[in-house]
């Protein structure tokens, strides 16, 4: 796989969105930022945030919607920025609406049922215009929140808890048909999926499992976001390994492609007219990579 660097001095990067005038909008989650990175590899930023901004994605009215997981503590070593638990001056989790134009921005979500949220990682938009996201929860010396992935709408209306609890669930998609979701876990290094009966209606699970598991990667390999192929396979950023992981839906083999360089891979987006431009987030050296990706993306239902 031959990668383009289009960026670096990214202060971790994530939440990348392929635009259609060719930038790409992501998250930049120490930098507390919504960024813009135009194909020249120039950096704008949007709206600063606050808090941890994380997954990202384009609603149906053209705003960008964020998962914000309320902040990290911070460490750096070898070259290598990463997370390392709660800073002190945490409050809560939240989902954000951005307007990318001007930057203006307002908290849609900050609890579900009168719990607050923790840390909303990663986010998808289905065809009715709602969206699913994860909760990882939030992680001190002490604890680790179990985790959730929930449904909501983008006018503040609804949110609910869709499937609990579950261990670091982080990226999250959904299958072409719009019938699965699929929910990556990172300690466990697993995907799941759930076949959904409704918006926000996953079928019964049974009562020895949380879900479908599709894979479990071997050794220490921790899972972070996702993106879905045109094929349905699920291509999840890696960690500690370095790359991407495709998963099939059926639970074939797994295939790997390494992004040399940085263990924290932690997401790709497709885009481009034949949706096999992939862009690739090396969050630890705060790269933004391009590459032509061996398969077509699946196009999402909301994109700018």
């Amino acid at each position: 796989m031959k990668l383009t660097r289009i960026c670096d001095g990214l202060d971790f990067p994530e939440g990348p969105i392929a635009m259609a005038d060719g930038s790409v909008i992501l998250v930049e989650i120490r930098r507390q930022t919504l960024s813009r990175v135009h194909a020249d590899g120039q950096v704008d930023v949007i709206a600063k945030l606050g808090g941890g901004p994380n997954g990202a994605a384009v609603g149906p009215d053209g705003m960008i919607y964020v998962c914000n997981n309320g902040g990290f503590a911070w460490t750096q070593s070898d070259g290598i920025t990463r997370p390392i638990g709660t800073p002190d001056d945490y409050v809560s989790g939240s989902i954000q609406r951005v307007d990318p134009h001007s930057g203006a921005f307002e908290t849609v979500y900050d609890s579900c049922d009168g719990q607050p949220l923790r840390g909303p990682n990663d986010i998808v938009f289905d065809a009715d215009g709602g969206f699913y996201f994860t909760d990882l929860g939030k992680t001190t010396a002490e604890y680790v929140h179990h985790g959730a992935f929930y449904y909501a709408k983008t006018d503040g209306s609804h949110i609910r808890r869709v499937h609990a609890p579950m261990i670091t669930p982080n990226g999250i998609g959904l299958s072409p048909d719009d019938k699965t979701v699929h929910v990556a876990e990172t300690r466990t290094s697993r995907v799941w999926s759930y076949d959904l009966i409704g918006p926000g209606e996953i079928a019964p699970v049974p009562f020895d499992m949380p879900g479908r598991l599709v894979a479990t990667l071997p050794e220490y390999q921790l899972l972070d976001s996702l993106a879905v192929q045109a094929d349905g396979h699920i291509c999840v950023a890696t960690l500690m390994r370095g790359g991407i992981s495709v998963v099939p839906p059926d639970g074939g083999a797994v295939t790997f492609l390494e992004v040399e360089g940085d263990p924290y891979i932690t997401n790709i987006c497709f885009g481009g007219k034949d949706m096999q431009d992939a862009w690739i987030t090396a969050s630890g050296t705060g790269c933004l990579y391009h590459t032509r990706w061996p398969s077509p993306g699946h196009r999402l239902h909301f994109n700018g």
